[in-house]
């Protein structure tokens, strides 16, 4: 397997060698950057030409990273070249968000399933509910094999998020890379560096990823309390005080951060489900516990065999970016401190992070995590 990376900005134009050749026969290219700049026809074009053999997967951003960096409105892209592996994409158009469980149903049973070794996703992050989605996908996949990926953003402005599928990227869009074959070896890894704290309160009523009661009582009315005084400061807070959710099903439980609050009902939406029947906590974190996080997600990769990866793909989560402000990258540097130099890291900060909890194979929607996806050509 070989890679290589090319970026554009507005300021310093394309950086990269998009012109030599190096890997022309490459057979993915991994592209990402915000909606106003996928759309823009000549840059795609531009990577069509350099990448002619090349599908073309990308999808909209709310940050970009590329090696140790992270970019704002820039457009990156990973060219790969694989050896002895066999790529096949498959893409759906999502017409309502209640169809994310069929749709996930949908592309897995398109997807050949001889030679099947691993599955990234790429969705709309706005109109499909990632976790009705992964529940869909996981239901026919063939034993031993994972789910990976993420949902697209657009800077935070919740207005628009894209998927490519080999074409200008579009809203709507749910794409799936199956990858076939015994010589690639995939790893992964995903944790959030948030601890949670308080008592444990049973979901008593909950619409998908609306939560309206805990223990009986109005859920917004009880995040406030515990808020306290940072109440005045919402929902920038919110980002620092997502939910620990666990149901019974689960091995291990999974971060959800809030999205928008309703005073008239008391209720609370969320970037993920929240079952009824399932518990919830609150949870804090700091800097040096969202990198240490990081740094745990790239370990859990390293400890199962990636100690020096090709490639790793990197979804964080724009929450982690809000906290981590000018300091974002260390988390980017942490993963590179570990994996080395000649590790290839590209990904985006995403509005949700699909990957298995902890050492299970069951991949599931979070919110607030690093999630890395490693591969490595054997």
């Amino acid at each position: 397997m070989k890679t290589e990376q090319i970026g554009w900005s507005h300021k310093e134009g394309w950086s990269g060698e998009t012109d030599s050749g190096a890997l022309e026969d490459a057979q993915l290219v991994l592209l990402f950057g915000p909606p106003s700049i996928l759309k823009n026809e000549t840059l795609f074009e531009k990577i069509r030409q350099s990448y002619p053999h090349a599908y073309i997967l990308s999808g909209s951003t709310a940050g970009e990273i590329l090696k140790t960096r992270v970019y704002d409105n820039s457009l990156v892209a990973t060219a790969i070249r694989f050896e002895n592996t066999v790529i096949k994409p498959i893409h759906v158009k999502i017409k309502n968000r209640k169809d994310s469980l069929s749709i996930g149903e949908k592309l897995v049973r398109t997807l050949d399933q001889e030679g099947l070794c691993h599955v990234f996703i790429l969705a709309d992050g706005l109109n499909v509910n990632g976790s009705e989605l992964v529940k869909g996908m996981i239901k026919h996949l063939p034993k031993g094999v994972v789910i990976t990926g993420g949902l697209t953003g657009d800077g935070g402005e919740f207005k628009e998020t894209l998927v490519g599928a080999n074409q200008m990227p579009e809203s709507k869009v749910v794409t799936a890379l199956g990858f076939y074959g015994t010589h690639l070896k995939v790893h992964y890894g995903s944790v959030s560096g948030f601890k949670p704290f308080g008592p444990e309160r049973k979901i008593t009523s909950s619409e998908n990823n609306v939560l309206y009661e805990l223990d009986g009582e109005p859920a917004l009315g009880l995040y406030k309390k515990y808020l306290g005084d940072r109440i005045q400061d919402l929902p920038t807070q919110c980002f620092y005080f997502p939910l620990y959710y666990q149901t019974s099903q689960m091995e291990k439980g999974v971060v959800r951060t809030i999205l928008g609050m309703d005073e008239k009902t008391g209720s609370m939406t969320f970037a993920g489900d929240l079952e009824q029947g399932g518990t919830v906590q609150l949870m804090k974190t700091n800097i040096d516990n969202l990198v240490s996080g990081a740094e745990e997600a790239t370990k859990a990769c390293r400890d199962s065999g990636a100690s020096s990866p090709g490639m790793a793909i990197l979804m964080s989560c724009i929450g982690r970016k809000i906290i981590l402000k000018q300091r974002v990258e260390e988390e980017i540097e942490a993963v590179e401190e570990i994996f080395g130099p000649k590790t290839q890291l590209t990904g985006f900060y995403s509005y949700g992070e699909i990957a298995p909890i902890a050492n299970s194979m069951h991949s599931h929607l979070h919110n607030q995590t690093m999630s890395i996806t490693t591969f490595t050509e054997i």
